[in-house]
């Protein structure tokens, strides 16, 4: 197994202070990779939407993570993904590796611009995350016992963030991982009231499922004071991709990393051992 010379590389991290890039950025810090840390808050500054602060973080990277927020769903996310790219390329970048998700076209349309880009590169294909119930849009509603979503009894494979860093990670130091396509879950499929009852286990108080319409919860998004691209994401992915076309397992992180993935009940006890859920204590 062929690894890349840490002395030689500087990778590019963009997202780094989200849930994935954090924990990638410090993962490949701790293998010795030198990291640029790409946020709007870093310098140099990175932000999707001022191109002309891309040509600064790019200076000297060799390897970029690629995430945009909140989801490669969004307008505009393709072509600013395209243009990223292309300048990645002309400055000398080597390698890509693109956090996706599971069974949005979208998404996979910007998949293709980094398979085109004439870079190595790696795709990691997510499904829900588990820490979106502890670091993200539904960690109130575990906080004050009732996860209200219009998700009825669909199954979702969620997946561990942590699992997420581990795959892009590998992907960036070992050269087999070169076109690879990740598609990676969790090793169940749950149901909102699944995770519930596994939150109530691990929290040590009731959190219950709250089934709600569609509209009325798009509305109640809104009136909350989400940011609007929140409110336009959580109704895109309950109104699409939460209809059953992920309603099954992978074998991504297995593939990828040569073991299981994380069990939510593990993440869930894990959290809440590390205080995710303190106030609900």
């Amino acid at each position: 197994m062929k690894h890349l010379e840490n002395t030689e590389e500087l990778t590019l991290v963009l997202g780094a202070t989200g849930k994935t890039g954090r924990r990638v950025a410090e993962r490949l810090e701790a293998k010795g990779r030198a990291v640029r840390r790409g946020s709007r808050s870093a310098y140099p500054s990175f932000d999707w939407d001022n191109e002309d602060s891309w040509e600064a973080s790019l200076e000297g990277v060799t390897s970029a993570y690629i995430t945009y927020a909140p989801d490669l769903a969004m307008p505009g996310a393709r072509d600013a993904v395209q243009a990223f790219v292309d300048l990645a390329s002309q400055r000398g970048v080597k390698r890509l590796v693109l956090l996706s998700g599971r069974g949005e076209e979208e998404a996979q349309a910007c998949e293709r611009i980094v398979q085109t880009s004439g870079l190595e590169w790696t795709i990691v294909r997510a499904s829900w995350f588990y820490q979106n119930f502890s670091e993200g849009a539904f960690v109130d509603m575990v906080l004050n016992g009732a996860i209200t979503l219009p998700a009825g009894d669909q199954v979702e494979p969620f997946v561990d963030v942590d699992d997420i860093a581990d795959v892009a990670v590998a992907a960036f130091i070992e050269d087999h991982h070169n076109g690879e396509i990740y598609e990676v879950t969790g090793p169940r499929v749950m149901t909102i009231a699944d995770v519930a009852a596994d939150l109530s286990r691990a929290t040590g108080h009731k959190v219950a499922y709250v089934n709600v319409a569609h509209d009325s919860f798009v509305t109640e998004v809104a009136k909350s004071g989400a940011p609007k691209d929140v409110v336009w994401m959580l109704d895109y992915l309950f109104s699409t991709v939460l209809d059953g076309r992920n309603a099954h397992l992978t074998n991504g992180v297995q593939r990828a990393l040569g073991r299981t993935p994380k069990d939510f009940a593990d993440y869930a006890r894990d959290a809440a051992a590390n205080g995710a859920w303190e106030r609900a204590q």
